[in-house]
Order: structure tokens, then C-alpha cells, then sequence
């Protein structure tokens, strides 16, 4: 979120388990959808035809969606799966990368393309910067026509840790025109701050999971909600979300955080190790504000599955 290099955005992400999205598609004599977000993922379905040009109508019944504006990638992962389902059905062997294209996603951040693609921990490299670039100015996913960033490394997040997730009954996190304002605001974010963040992500996080040391990793999660963008928007954490991060480190999580513009807070956690006590405490502390979900999930290092039957 600088540019002064010449590149902006670039991103750090884990692939979860859950919340997921699960659909079931099949050819029909017209596009209709049937469950959640019924009338959002016709929408998508029909956009995906028009772009591949078929004239070929499908149904799609959803049976899993992650709720939208939360901080967990709903929309990318969403309209992914509403592609990749048709492509599936039309054997039109497109990939991930094009996918995303035709549904205009990975404009600023890549994780949530590359996570539907491979799973595990992510980090991609942004987007050029400048006239006649990528980008010539800072805007967040939905507003931008950029290309999704490109991997510049991929790793299988360990299976023995986890997260502890903490989703508040509030108004949802920034989206839309609020989020294209908010970019605006707050970017580009100082290059010291950017240098500080490239360190602990290079000499830090990343050495330190191949190392299995889930302390350190922990502990650099947690450094880089207080730099960057991060630091820039802490202005806007709901109360509830702050407390729940505070709860998650007091309870004895590595690392915590905020995911994105929230409201979720999570926690890092390792999955031997019985959380009940923490997961209590974080209910309550949402029951404060109007209650919320808390749950517990493990990496995804496998991306998008697709069955047919």
C-alpha cells in the first residue's frame, strides 16, 4: 500500500476450512438458483454465461456460503465456486487465473484467488504501479480492473495448528463505496512501515514456519496488526473486535488479529490443545455486544474441491 517501488497492494493470507462455500450445479432448461444468496449467485452464474458466450442454462442449489463482509474473502471465494462449477459442467478448461479474470476478482489483494486455487499460506506481489500500469491509483477489489496478483510463494500451512474465529453480531465491515473511500484515505502507508512489515514477513513469519515454531509465527502476526494499512485503518475495529483480540492473546493464543476489515478477530492456536476455556470466554465477551459465533478451524491446504456424480 506504498508504491514507491513501483508496485502496490501485495498480500499475506492462510486458506481455513471454515466457513466454506458448498454448491451443487447441474445443466437445466434455465439458470435458476435455490438457497442462500440466491439472487447474488444467480447473478454470478448468469455473468459467467454471458462472458464464455454459451447459451446453455444451469441450475445451482447453495448449500454452504461464508457470510458476506466479515473479513473472510465471501465474494471471491463465492463467485469462484459459481464459475468453476459451470466451467465444470460446460468442460470449458479454464483456470483458476482466467476464472477470476471473468468474474473480475484479485483486483487488489491475491490471496483469496490463489486460496481457492491451492489452499495453504499465500503471499502474492501485488500489482505494477504507475501511469499506463496495473494501477494507477489505490483501490480495493471491487473497484479495480487489475489482473489478480501473482504468487510469490505458497506453502502448506502446518495441519497441527489452527485458528480460533470469533464473528460478532455487527453491522458488517467496510465494502463498497465506504471501502474505496477508506483506500483513499489511508494509502499509500509509510515506507518505513512497509520495510518493517517485508522483514517480519521474510525473516519471520516465513523461516518460522518451516521451523514449525508456532510461538514465533504467532508472535509476528500479532507485530503486524500494529504496521501498515493494518496500523492506518485500527481507527475503524469495531470495540467488540479489539476485546476479542485482547481475550485471544490474555487466553493464551500465539497471535491474533483481525481478518481484514473484520469484524472477525482470530486467534493462533495449536489444535492438540483443548480451547473450551478460551472459547467460553470469547462468547461472552460477544454477549456483550450482541452475541456473535465462535468456532474453531483448521488450514486448507488442498483449494477447491469438485466432484461429479
Amino acid at each position: 500500500m506504498n508504491g514507491e517501488l513501483g508496485r502496490v497492494d501485495g498480500s499475506l493470507g492462510v486458506s481455513i476450512d471454515k466457513p466454506n462455500v458448498e454448491l451443487t450445479a447441474w445443466l437445466s432448461d434455465e439458470t435458476k438458483v435455490y438457497g442462500e444468496e440466491a439472487m447474488r449467485v444467480e447473478a454470478m452464474a448468469k455473468h459467467f454465461l454471458s462472458k464464455v458466450e454459451s447459451t446453455e442454462r444451469v441450475s445451482i442449489s447453495v448449500n454452504k456460503v461464508i457470510p458476506a463482509h466479515i473479513g473472510l474473502g465471501s465474494e471471491t471465494q463465492l463467485s469462484l465456486a459459481a464459475a468453476a462449477s459451470i466451467a465444470k459442467l460446460l468442460d470449458l478448461r479454464l483456470s483458476t487465473l482466467e476464472l477470476a479474470q471473468i468474474m473480475g476478482r484479485g483486483g487488489t489483494s491475491g490471496i483469496g484467488v490463489a486460496a481457492f486455487d491451492r489452499g495453504g499460506l499465500i503471499i502474492d506481489g501485488g500489482h505494477s504501479f504507475g501511469r499506463e500500469k496495473e494501477k494507477e491509483t489505490f483501490l480495493p477489489s471491487n473497484a479495480s480492473k487489475a489482473p489478480p496478483a501473482e504468487v510469490l510463494a505458497r506453502y502448506d500451512f502446518p495441519e497441527d495448528w489452527g485458528f480460533i474465529l470469533a464473528v460478532p453480531n455487527v453491522h458488517k465491515g467496510v465494502h463498497g463505496q465506504r471501502e474505496t473511500e477508506v483506500f483513499r484515505k489511508y494509502c499509500p502507508v509509510a515506507g518505513c512501515e512497509v520495510g518493517v512489515i517485508s522483514r517480519i514477513i521474510l525473516m519471520k513469519l516465513l523461516p518460522s514456519l518451516l521451523d514449525r515454531d508456532i510461538e514465533t509465527f504467532g508472535s509476528g502476526l500479532s507485530e503486524l496488526q500494529e504496521l501498515g494499512f493494518a496500523k492506518a485503518t485500527k481507527s475503524l475495529m469495531r470495540p467488540v473486535t479489539a476485546k476479542c483480540i485482547q481475550t485471544l492473546l490474555r487466553g493464551g493464543a500465539y497471535g491474533a488479529g483481525q481478518s481484514s476489515f473484520g469484524p472477525t478477530a482470530y486467534g493462533l492456536v495449536e489444535r492438540e490443545e483443548p480451547r473450551e476455556d478460551l472459547m467460553s470466554t470469547l462468547r461472552d465477551s460477544l454477549e456483550e455486544f450482541g452475541g456473535g459465533d465462535v468456532f474453531f478451524t483448521r488450514p486448507n491446504n488442498l483449494g477447491v474441491q469438485i466432484t461429479v456424480s
